[in-house]
This record gives structure tokens, C-alpha cells and sequence, in this order.
């Protein structure tokens, strides 16, 4: 069947995708289920004879040369998989936990804040944020988590009845480490995001995603959204799991970006994330979260998530954050934004590509069904149950 919202093989790949070597997953009619692939000018290629999933892949040491050297079947052309007429662009993940990282920009830490203290009530935000921006975002910039500075900047806040379990997170020395999604469960570029039905305040969350081996290393990256319901963990933090694991909420891709000579983790620490949200309705909202400004370095929420109290047999990834937190009207003066269904949203970075979803509620989206027992079954009944 063929996409009412068809992308376009240009629109999402990186700007020097020539360059790269990208990593990703696509559901194949002709293979009958999901295939680990890599690409070249625009061609699909199946991984399967080397490994028949993404986290076993990674795993291998000489991935990346295998990938510019080994002669792969072709299963078309991306834009076929996009458009839905040879089958479905996938999340470019399978068996990994799929791991985020809150609070850890000084804008986000305050708008965590605002959530806390409206109660998830978004017409209270405007004046709770007048209120705290002037002496929380001034004590907040600049400082990096865990340091003397922050130690420092916490007593001030304690002494002023301002200090929140949300700061605590995000300048503290232990930074907030939740699961977001299932394995499985993510949906990949080109696919709806979901809504719990329940929420009324929420938002997009532009992310790069770190992408490890199970031994920790970090070996490459990509884009996601978390998708947030501001008025859900506003009510309260308990509530974190309802607000950010719902069926479609976890949008990863479109490909994952190993890294080279080329594009290292020093490069990834540079970027700009973009944000651009168009309705429906005519509404249009732009942003952008530079990476550079994380009170963590990635290797460090990493070293968080994964060290000797935690393991991932099959791989992680870690969503880092973001601190791009929408604060423009949409529903009325002083309401803030808010999605509304049919919202087409796009995250981007030229070095990662276009992530692109649509949003509706999750009980409207398409069930999740296809879990790793359904991979198993898959890959066995396809011959390649010894290579996953």
C-alpha cells in the first residue's frame, strides 16, 4: 500500500550521505520481514548474510569496512520503502533497550520546573515562568552537572525554597536514566507518533540518540523523539512511565550513522538539532537544541546508563536530551504549545538526516505486534536463525 505522507529519499538522508555509512532497517515483501541494511546512492542493500539483526551487527569489529566492502544483495531503491510500493522504512534498531537522559539542558531543566509547579496545568505556565526565568535560568547557565558550581548554585536554590527533584537530575552528580520504549517498539521515519489520549499539554522532543555496543562503546548515532506529555509528569514525576512510554511515543532514525575518520563523537557534540512543526490548521513552530550545550557530555550519560550496576547484552541506545522546550501560543494567549492531530514534525541535523512523523493518538496509531519472540520466528522460518 502505498503512503498518503511519501517521503522522499533526498528529503531524509544526510547532506553528505555519499560520505556516510548508514545503518538502518526495512520491513521487505519480498523477504517477507525485516532485513538490517546499509546504503549506497540511494540503494537498499540487504545486511542479512552478515548479520540478520542490527544488534548483532554492531557487535562485529570490522563493521564499518565490511559495509564499503562486501558485495550485498540490492532490495531496491529507498525511495521504494518509502512510498510503501517494496515495503516500510523501520526504527534502524531492533533488540536494544531503548534508554533517555531528562534534564539535561538549562532551558529544559526550567520548563521540568514549570511542569512541577503548574501541576500539569498549561494555563498556569506563562505566569510560573515569568515568575522563576529571571533567578533559575540565570543561576543555571553555563553550569556543568556535578561540578563545585553546581554545588554552589543548589545551596543558593535551597535557600531561596526554589530547589526541585528536577534540578536535582539535571545538575546533580546522577543524572535522571529512564527506559523509554521497549525493544521493538520504536516506529522509524515516516511513520505516526503517538499521544496518550488523556494528555492536552505536550510536545515534541528533538533528540540525537547515542547508538552503543553492549560493551558500552559508543559506536555511532542518530535522531528521535521523545515524545512528551508536559501536563501527565507535571501532575506528578511518579507518573514519568505513562508519560513517556505509549504505543507509537518513540520515534528513532531515519538511519543510524556509524562513526569514521570522518564523523567521530567530537563532531556529533557540535551539532544543531533542528526543530520544525507544521498543522494542519496553518500553525508553524521552529527551534533549534545545540548539542554544545548539554550540562552532561554524552560519554558521560552513557557511562551512566551502562557500567558494572547495568548491563545490555544486545546493545543500548540513549536518547540525550534536548533543550528546546515550545513555549509558543497555539489553543490561545498564555496556553503555550500543544500538538494537534495531523501535526507533520521534522527533526534534522545535516550530519544525521530528516526524521519525519506524523502525530496522532496512540490508541489511533497502529498497534505494536511485532515483538522479539515475532523476530525469532521470522528469522528462523527465513534460514537465519544462526545469524542473529
Amino acid at each position: 500500500m502505498v503512503s498518503t505522507h511519501a517521503l522522499k529519499a533526498v528529503g531524509i538522508l544526510p547532506d553528505d550521505a555519499d560520505r556516510a555509512i548508514l545503518v538502518g532497517r526495512v520491513w521487505s515483501n519480498d523477504a517477507g520481514g525485516p532485513c538490517p541494511v546499509t546504503l549506497r546512492n540511494g540503494r537498499v542493500l540487504d545486511l542479512s548474510g552478515i548479520a540478520a539483526t542490527v544488534s548483532g551487527l554492531l557487535e562485529l569489529d570490522d563493521v564499518a569496512q565490511r559495509l564499503g566492502t562486501a558485495d550485498l544483495p540490492d532490495l531496491g531503491h529507498l525511495d521504494e520503502y518509502l512510498d510503501g510500493s517494496r515495503g516500510r522504512l523501520l526504527a534502524p534498531i531492533d533488540l536494544q533497550a531503548v534508554k533517555a537522559a531528562g534534564v539535561t539542558f538549562a532551558d529544559s531543566m526550567l520548563e521540568r520546573v514549570i511542569e512541577e509547579q503548574a501541576r500539569g496545568d498549561s494555563g498556569r505556565a506563562q505566569e510560573i515562568r515569568a515568575r522563576l526565568a529571571p533567578v533559575i535560568g540565570e543561576n543555571l547557565r553555563g553550569v556543568q552537572a556535578g561540578s563545585e558550581k553546581s554545588r554552589q548554585v543548589k545551596a543558593l536554590l535551597q535557600e531561596m525554597n526554589l530547589w526541585s527533584q528536577y534540578l536535582e537530575v539535571g545538575i546533580g552528580p546522577d543524572a535522571e536514566i529512564f527506559t523509554k520504549a521497549q525493544p521493538m517498539s520504536s516506529v522509524g521515519c515516516g511513520d505516526k507518533v503517538g499521544l496518550h489520549p488523556i494528555s492536552e499539554w505536550n510536545n515534541p522532543e528533538p533528540e540525537v540518540v547515542m547508538v552503543t555496543r553492549a560493551d558500552g562503546t559508543i559506536i555511532g548515532a542518530t535522531l528521535g523523539n521523545d515524545v512528551n506529555l508536559r501536563d501527565v509528569e507535571g501532575r506528578s514525576a511518579l507518573l514519568l512511565g505513562k508519560a513517556k512510554d505509549n504505543n507509537a511515543s518513540c520515534s528513532i532514525g531515519p538511519f543510524i550513522r556509524l562513526f569514521d575518520g570522518e564523523f567521530t563523537l567530537e563532531v556529533v557534540e557540535q551539532v544543531v538539532v533542528s526543530l520544525l512543526v507544521q498543522g494542519e490548521d496553518g500553525f508553524e513552530m521552529t527551534g533549534e537544541s545545540p548539542l554544545a550545550a548539554i550540562s552532561r557530555k554524552p560519554a558521560d550519560l552513557v557511562g551512566q546508563m551502562r557500567n558494572r550496576s547495568h548491563q545490555y547484552p544486545d546493545g543500548a541506545v540513549l536518547f540525550l536530551g534536548t533543550m528546546f522546550a515550545p513555549v509558543k501560543d497555539r489553543r490561545g494567549k498564555g496556553q503555550g504549545f500543544t500538538h494537534e492531530m495531523g501535526d507533520r514534525v521534522e527533526i534534522s541535523t545535516p550530519r544525521l538526516g530528516r526524521l519525519v512523523n506524523w502525530v496522532d493518538r496512540s490508541d489511533a496509531c497502529p498497534e505494536w505486534g511485532f515483538g522479539t519472540r515475532e523476530l525469532m520466528r521470522n528469522l528462523v522460518k527465513r534460514g537465519l536463525g544462526e545469524r542473529i
